[in-house]
């Protein structure tokens, strides 16, 4: 059990980013994922809302359709849409993205479960014309801590953002962001997971700084 829980303890420690830190915020992250398949076809739709200013107000509200293919049972190819609203202090700002998206159950070692998930991102914002590409990269373990395909998991992942361009609405080139979580997955019937713990977010703000972001994340996967 040591090697599993060392390996989970370091996919969730975020990685050294060269910056003062700027700001924080506690927030609650709440998400709500339908996956499906016919045939080869693979969907997901997806709901998140998200409370920020130390979970006061709604910060962020998305809605995420994608359709895919499986090209074998370990690796799906996604074309999806983002429909985002930013609501923060000011005025509700709308963004709409279309996205790429490549799903790999990469399989165990020493018990963990791995996978991955690339996204690249064509991102538009109401405040601005220019179109702000930006990929991220999600390397994912689960350690299950009983025997049986029914077991609660320790769960570990990290996930990188990189702008790829400047755009006029405020991304720029270089690193945008990162994301480590740690937590558990509880089976709540069939395939259907309940996945709770703690997200911490290093996301650049103003200048060369920092925010860091304290979420806490339920997240409710429905796999019929």
């Amino acid at each position: 059990m040591l090697p599993l829980l060392s390996a989970l303890a370091w996919a969730a420690t975020p990685a050294p980013v060269s910056a003062q830190a700027s700001g924080h915020d506690a927030q609650l992250w709440i998400n709500t994922t339908l996956f499906g398949s016919v045939g080869d076809v693979a969907f997901f739709a997806e709901v998140q809302p998200r409370f920020g200013n130390n979970i006061s107000q709604l910060d962020q509200l998305i809605l995420r359709p994608a359709v895919g293919w499986k090209v074998t049972k370990d690796l799906t190819l996604y074309q999806g849409y983002a429909y985002v609203e930013d609501h923060g202090t000011g005025p509700v700002l709308v963004e709409n993205r279309s996205f790429q998206e490549v799903n790999w159950k990469i399989g165990e070692l020493n018990g963990l479960k791995t996978s991955s998930r690339t996204r690249l991102e064509q991102r538009w914002r109401s405040d601005g014309k220019d179109v702000a590409f930006r990929a991220r990269q999600q390397f994912r373990v689960a350690a299950p801590l009983f025997e049986g395909a029914d077991s609660v998991s320790l769960v570990g992942w990290s996930e990188t953002f990189i702008a790829l361009n400047d755009a006029d609405w405020g991304p720029k080139a270089g690193f945008d962001q990162l994301r480590t979580f740690a937590g558990l997955e509880v089976p709540i019937g069939g395939k259907s997971t309940v996945e709770v713990g703690y997200i911490n977010r290093l996301i650049k703000s103003s200048g060369s700084g920092l925010q860091t972001d304290h979420i806490v994340s339920l997240n409710l996967s429905i796999r019929p």
